[in-house]
């Protein structure tokens, strides 16, 4: 399947199916919010939260994937990634663009 941030494939034209998502909510162990605090004091990466954020990334595009897949797409166009503060200490990743189906030519 492909997957592009573009409106268009080159050397394609294309039916749209329809929007698909799909997120997931991640959060990081207490522990690690900890010592992200004391990190931020003096500036740098939060790396626990890069990877947490990564990882929640690629799931979320993963679920757009299947959800995709269930529409019979080949491709999905337009695609975005949103974040969101569910609660404290607990955001949502939301991956989003239009399903579509692939005419060579």
């Amino acid at each position: 399947m492909i997957i592009t941030s573009t409106d268009n494939i080159q050397g394609y034209e294309f039916k749209t199916l329809g929007v698909v998502c799909g997120n997931t909510v991640r959060a990081k162990h207490v522990g690690k919010d900890i010592m992200a605090g004391l990190k931020s004091i003096v500036g740098g990466e939060l790396h626990g939260y890069s990877e947490m954020l990564a990882d929640a990334r690629a799931e979320a595009m993963s679920r757009m994937v299947d959800d995709a897949k269930k529409l019979d797409a080949d491709a999905v166009v337009n695609v975005r990634f949103t974040t969101s503060q569910i609660m404290a200490g607990a955001a949502e990743m939301l991956a989003y663009g239009t399903a579509v189906k692939l005419r060579k030519l």
